[in-house]
């Protein structure tokens, strides 16, 4: 008896293996897929980070702002990887930031820099997603870039330019001032929005998506390929 037991045993382990089997090889791609995801999300979010440092002003559009190129990896990985990526590489570039530079605006300019990259990248990747031709992702990175330059405003408004007259004693018209003498036509809050932040924005979300146009499928095809 206790031998016609370890036979059915043995019989119902060996039915069961391939069973398993096919689980684990199941699993096994999946996990690998995962892991290589995250890889990318690391290397786009060290990217974006190196990129910030790479920097220019523009003074004839901004005395404060400086133009980089840190949205790139920031869009580009996110249509690859869906917009939870995007986020993630948004806030380990920021994490990165605060790491090897700190911060000099308690933390308001960070913050800023957060909501204004999703600002831009969420609604293009999201719109991609539903649309994944040429003519989606165009329409993607112009709602994108409309959200983001809209986002600006708001922002640069009520958050950067207070955070600049409390951190240092300013009021809007010392502010209105310096932007007046690199601008003549700018002469109200208004004016500041319409004659610089708009402009600024624009044409930086302008071409990084433009650029994000150019060099996407040569990029993404690889990547995919490494992921899958």
């Amino acid at each position: 008896m206790e031998n016609t037991n370890r036979i059915n045993t043995a019989a119902a382990g060996q039915t069961g293996s391939p069973a398993r089997t096919a689980a684990v090889k199941a699993v096994r791609p999946a996990q690998k897929t995962k892991v290589r995801s995250l890889v990318i999300t690391a290397l786009m979010g060290v990217l974006s980070f190196i990129l910030m440092y790479f920097q220019f002003s523009v003074p004839i559009l901004s005395p404060f702002a400086e133009f980089d190129a840190s949205a790139l990896p920031e869009i580009i990985g996110g249509f690859i990887l869906g917009p939870v990526g995007a986020v993630e590489i948004i806030v380990l570039k920021l994490v990165l930031k605060l790491i090897f530079k700190g911060t000099s605006s308690m933390f308001t300019g960070e913050i800023l820099n957060l909501i204004l990259s999703i600002a831009y990248v969420l609604p293009a990747i999201m719109y991609y997603r539903k649309h994944r031709t040429k003519k989606g992702a165009v329409i993607g990175l112009v709602l994108g870039t409309v959200i983001g330059v809209a986002a600006s405003v708001v922002g640069n408004l009520y958050v950067t330019f207070p955070m600049y007259m409390y951190l240092y004693g300013m009021t809007w018209e010392q502010i209105i001032g310096i932007f007046h003498e690199i601008n003549p036509n700018i002469t109200s809050i208004p004016t500041v929005a319409a004659f610089s932040v708009v402009p600024f924005n624009l044409i930086s979300r302008t071409a990084t998506s433009v650029i994000t146009m150019l060099v996407y499928k040569k990029i993404s095809i690889p990547i995919k390929k490494f992921i899958s």
